[in-house]
């Protein structure tokens, strides 16, 4: 059994169960399986962070720019990417053994602060996602005119 100091913060405690259950414990915990049956991967990221953003890089390797669905809710974000499996033949040829195909990917996670969605961007370059997400900010305090 493990107690919980009370003199803790209740932030430090809510990011810790975050990490605790991230999609990523999961991911790891399935990852040999997904491989096995050739179904969904989970691309490698960093996460960086400044006062205004997170930076996020993520790994994904053959995939099609097209091909690629981001989407981000308060603190979640999520990546997902599905691709077809293409055979090049030419007339005549017919493949002996192959390797190579074209994976899915998908990744989930959970940011400490909430995202401004309106600002946030993707770039994708030589097979790396860059996510620029901003942080929400609190609604600036309005004035109120006394009569």
């Amino acid at each position: 059994m493990y107690l919980v100091p009370l003199t803790r913060p209740s932030r430090g405690l809510e990011r810790a169960f975050d990490r605790l259950f991230d999609d990523g414990l999961f991911d790891r915990f399935f990852a040999p399986v997904a491989r096995a049956a050739g179904g969904l991967r989970a691309p490698a990221l960093d996460v960086a962070e400044s006062d205004k953003a997170y930076t996020v890089k993520l790994d994904m390797p053959g995939v099609a720019k097209e091909d690629l669905k981001v989407t981000v809710d308060g603190r979640r974000v999520t990546v997902q990417t599905e691709s077809n499996k293409t055979e090049e033949k030419k007339n005549g040829d017919r493949v002996v053994y192959s390797e190579r195909s074209v994976s899915s990917y998908a990744r989930s996670f959970t940011l400490p602060t909430e995202v401004d969605q309106r600002e946030a961007s993707a770039k994708f370059e030589n097979g790396v996602l860059t996510l620029a997400l901003p942080k929400r900010t609190a609604a600036a305090s309005a004035r109120i005119a006394v009569n």
